[in-house]
């Protein structure tokens, strides 16, 4: 696991780092932590790991009880990492959304 709580965070490459190689984050949900941490389901099986929103130690501890319990079914924990290793935050899959988004502002006007 990684904890990565962070007050403000514009951009955050070290919870990247952390789901392709399998370490699920806890995160602040702030900036690009939000935007790339997906909160587990572990009814649907969706998600790459653990948010919270409040600035709050309590809500982080809460997370981490929660990654605990999650991390003790071990195929529900094989899937959640996998979840997060086929994350792709490359470069080049963002280029691409960038020029579909363009591609539609284009067609809308």
């Amino acid at each position: 696991m990684f904890l990565m709580p962070s007050k403000f965070e514009p951009c955050g490459l070290n919870q990247m780092y952390s789901l392709r190689y399998g370490t699920v984050p806890i995160v602040r949900a702030t900036g690009g932590l939000d935007d790339t941490v997906e909160n587990w389901d572990a009814v649907s099986g969706t998600g790459n790991g653990f948010k919270f929103s409040a600035f709050r130690s309590d809500r982080l501890i809460e997370k981490i009880y929660e990654a605990r319990i999650a991390y003790a079914d071990t195929e529900g924990w094989r899937h959640l990492q996998r979840n997060g290793m086929l994350v792709d935050n490359s470069w080049e899959n963002a280029a691409r959304n960038y020029l579909e988004l363009y591609r539609r502002l284009r067609n809308e006007s």
